[in-house]
């Protein structure tokens, strides 16, 4: 029997009971739709997250206090002069700017709205480095820093919950902690970021926050933030910041007590991350592409049964054990085949829903269906179209042609 003879008997039968075809192709169907659209949805979800986080900038580097690998013994905290030393264009040639922050989450009032963000206290090198614009107004400068000045920035978030708008604020009063703020200006929108929404920040002059709201003793800092030359010079920028630390925190043997991190560790954590979570979710999409499997499997065992005496017949008339074999394995390759092309366009069409749900609520995901999801959906399902067909065609092609035609 040749293999067009084989596709075209295995159609006929297929078609001889169209609901119990069509509800086997379901399980498949499900299975390869679930498959692609998790799949979709979790390497939209990583380019959404490692596309935010580059958006600031891929020559940053982040210093924090204390060694976030192992404990050190009496660590030295950073400080406003630290941030001052990395500065030094002899020590530090590969640094370009550097911005210490200090932050603190406040309560934030306008009129009857109130709204709990992270106020951070900045001086004007920030917004440079960290690549901020502005919707409206102009940024904290340089004179603000001098005069502790009571000007704030807010993040479209922020404007967004006090005022309804992210336009026509700049000049409003709002009230930080009890205090009065003049708005400054409304910074764009930048989304999430590596410590969060970047858009959910009041922004406010470094010596201001330091004097009003966030006090800091020994003008210790939180975080302090280094822009390198260009991104080919991040691991030079790294090196001399590392250096000039431990000399200023005479830290001669032993671990450090700073932490530095650059973008590229935070791109490649997400992925990490993201990486797991796409995996784990196509797991739990292919548990229902086992079970439509496990379909297929029930209903060829249904149909070895009901075609018994014909498999008899075709036996006693020359066919061999081969040919029934072929037959069965074709009937549910089939039966995959068809449920898998549906799936894949059944997928798609959910991942498609998926970013227009997104898009509609303001959330920067875009599914993504890939080419090597389409080939994992189609190879899986073929292979699960074989495996559970190979059972029930084996067992049908090892009848006895006597006891089949003797089958009631």
């Amino acid at each position: 029997m040749n293999l067009g003879l084989s596709v075209l008997e295995a159609l006929q039968s297929l078609a001889a009971n169209k609901m119990r075809s069509a509800l086997t192709i379901l399980g498949i169907v499900i299975g390869v739709a679930a498959v692609i659209a998790m799949l979709a949805v979790g390497n939209g979800a990583q380019a959404a997250i490692t596309g935010s986080i580059s958006g600031i900038g891929s020559n940053l580097l982040f210093v924090f206090s204390g060694n976030m690998q192992e404990e050190v013994r009496n660590p030295k905290p950073l400080t406003l002069n630290d941030a001052i030393a990395l500065k030094d264009a002899f020590l530090a040639p590969s640094v370009e700017n550097v911005a210490p922050v200090i932050q603190a989450d406040r309560e934030v009032v306008y009129g009857g709205e109130r709204a709990r963000t992270q106020i951070t206290g900045i001086t004007p090198d920030y917004l440079s480095v960290r690549n901020y614009e502005l919707i409206e107004g102009e940024f904290i400068d340089d004179s603000h820093q001098l005069e502790r000045a009571s000007v704030a920035l807010l993040g479209p978030e922020v404007a967004d919950k006090l005022f309804g708008s992210r336009e026509g604020v700049t000049g409003s009063t709002i009230r930080i902690d009890g205090q009065p703020f003049r708005v400054l200006g409304v910074l764009a929108p930048k989304g999430g970021g590596s410590f969060g929404s970047q858009d959910d920040v009041v922004l406010i002059p470094f010596e201001t926050a330091q004097s009003r709201l966030i006090r800091r003793s020994s003008g210790r800092v939180d975080v302090i933030f280094v822009q390198a030359t260009g991104a080919d010079n991040v691991t030079q920028a790294s090196d001399e910041v590392a250096q000039i630390l431990r000399e200023r925190h005479r830290i001669l043997l032993g671990e450090d007590d700073f932490t530095i991190f650059t973008q590229e560790d935070f791109v490649d954590t997400a992925k990490q991350i993201t990486n797991v979570l796409t995996i784990f979710l196509g797991g739990v999409a292919a548990i229902s592409l086992l079970v439509g499997g496990i379909g297929i499997m029930n209903i060829m065992l249904v149909s070895v049964t009901e075609r018994t005496r014909e498999i008899g017949l075709r036996k006693a008339l020359g066919a061999r054990r081969k040919d029934i074999l072929i037959q069965f394995l074709t009937e549910s390759s089939l039966l995959s085949m068809f449920g898998g092309l549906i799936g894949i366009g059944l997928g798609w069409l959910i991942a498609f829903v998926v970013g227009q749900v997104a898009m509609a609520y303001d959330t920067p995901l875009t599914p993504e269906v890939g080419m090597d999801a389409i080939l994992l959906a189609t190879l899986f399902s073929t292979a699960v179209g074989l495996f559970f067909g190979i059972y029930p065609a084996n067992r049908a092609a090892n009848l006895e042609p006597v006891e089949a035609l003797r089958f009631e």
